[in-house]
C-alpha cells in the first residue's frame, strides 16, 4: 500500500482547511477623566505658587541675585564640598573595616563593631560635634609614646587639630556606622556559593574580596551610599557646633545678620545645595547603571520557528519500503509557512 492511500493525500501535501476569516479588532482607548483633572489642578497649583513666590516682596530676587555669586558665599561652597568629600572618604574607610569586623567570626572584634555602632547612631550627630567642639578642653594634651611612661611627643590639642580638621572628624566617624551597615548589607547579599566557588579556584581572601564579592555587592551598595553622600553635603550645614563658621549655611547666615535680610541669604543657599545634589544624583546614576551590568539582560535561547510556537516540522519514517511522509504545518498554523 503506497503512502498517498494511507494518508488519503499524496505525499508532503496535508489536506487544505478553511482559514477562518479575520476580522479587525478595533481597539478602543480607555478614558481616565479624573487623571487628567488632577493632573490639571497640580499644574494650575503649581503656577500659582510659582507666580506668587516671583512677585513676593519677602524673597527680595534681587538681593538673590546680588549675593548668588559673591566671593564669600562661592567660597564657603567651596568649604562645603571639601567638607562632605573627606568625611565621605574617611567614612567609607572606616565603614569597609567595620563591616569585615561585623561579619568576623571573632567575638571580641564582632563586639567592639557593634559597640561603636551603637554609640554612634544611638546619638545625635549634632551632639557628637558639639562634644568634638570641646575635645580640647577634655583633652588639653596630645601625648604620643608608652602609656604609664614619658611621653615621646607631646601636642596641644588646640595647635594640633583646626576647625575644619575637628569638623572632618566628627562628621566622617559618624557616617562610619551607617557605612559599616550598607557595606555589610552589600556583601551579604552575594551569595555564599561565590566565595566557595573562588576559594576552589585557589583564589585568595584579597583576591576573593576585591575581584568576586565587592564588584557584585557593588550594585547593592551604591544606592544607598549616593544617598548617604547627598545628606553628608546637607549634614555639614551642623558644623557650626564644633564651630565652624566658614561652610555655606553659618556664612550665608553671618551675611544675613549684617544685611538684616535673613530670607535671601536662605535662597542662595538652598539654590548651591540644589546644584550640588543634582550633580550628585547625575553621578549617582551613572554609578549604579554601570555596575548593575549584566543584570536582568539574560537572552533567552533561540529557538527553531517551527518549535518556537508549538509546530512540529520534520520527516515521520515510515515502516515499509515506501517513501516517509513529510509532515508540514497548515498555512493558518502558528510558524507554517505563508
Amino acid at each position: 500500500m503506497s503512502t498517498t492511500e494511507r494518508s488519503g493525500a499524496p505525499a508532503g501535501k496535508t489536506p487544505s482547511t478553511p482559514e477562518p476569516a479575520s476580522v479587525p479588532i478595533k481597539a478602543i482607548r480607555l478614558r481616565h477623566p479624573w487623571r487628567m483633572v488632577f493632573a490639571a489642578v497640580i499644574v494650575v497649583v503649581f503656577a500659582l505658587v510659582m507666580i506668587d513666590a516671583a512677585f513676593r516682596p519677602a524673597y527680595d530676587w534681587p538681593s538673590v541675585g546680588k549675593y548668588l555669586f559673591d566671593r564669600r558665599i562661592s567660597q564657603a561652597a567651596v568649604v562645603t564640598i571639601e567638607l562632605t568629600v573627606f568625611s565621605m572618604v574617611i567614612a567609607i574607610v572606616l565603614g569597609v573595616i567595620l563591616a569585615v569586623m561585623r561579619l568576623s567570626p571573632n567575638p571580641v572584634v564582632k563586639s567592639v563593631a557593634w559597640f561603636y555602632l551603637w554609640v554612634f547612631r544611638g546619638t545625635p550627630v549634632y551632639v557628637q560635634l558639639t562634644i568634638w567642639g570641646l575635645i580640647s578642653l577634655i583633652y588639653s594634651r596630645i601625648d604620643l609614646g608608652i602609656p604609664f611612661t614619658e611621653p615621646w611627643l607631646s601636642f596641644q590639642t588646640g595647635d594640633l587639630l583646626s576647625l575644619f580638621t575637628i569638623a572632618v572628624i566628627g562628621l566622617s566617624l559618624n557616617e562610619a556606622a551607617y557605612m559599616a551597615e550598607i557595606v555589610r548589607a552589600g556583601l551579604l547579599a552575594v551569595d555564599r556559593g561565590q566565595e566557595e566557588a573562588a576559594t576552589a579556584l585557589g583564589m585568595s581572601w584579597a583576591q576573593t574580596m576585591t575581584r568576586v564579592i565587592l564588584p557584585q555587592s557593588m550594585r547593592v551598595i551604591i544606592p544607598p551610599t549616593g544617598n548617604e553622600v547627598i545628606s553628608m553635603l546637607k549634614t555639614t550645614s551642623l558644623v557650626t557646633a564644633v564651630p565652624l563658621s566658614t561652610e555655606l549655611f553659618t556664612r550665608s547666615r553671618d551675611i544675613s545678620a549684617e544685611t538684616f535680610n535673613p530670607i535671601p541669604l536662605l535662597i542662595v543657599a538652598s539654590l548651591w545645595y540644589l546644584l550640588f545634589t543634582s550633580i550628585l544624583m547625575v553621578g549617582q546614576y551613572f554609578l549604579e547603571k554601570r555596575f548593575a551590568r549584566g543584570v536582568g539582560d539574560r537572552q533567552t535561547e533561540k529557538k527553531d520557528p517551527g518549535t518556537a510556537t508549538g509546530a512540529f516540522t520534520g520527516v515521520m519514517p515510515v515502516v515499509g519500503s515506501d517513501p516517509p511522509a513529510v509532515i508540514v504545518p497548515p498555512k493558518n498554523a502558528p510558524g507554517g509557512t505563508r
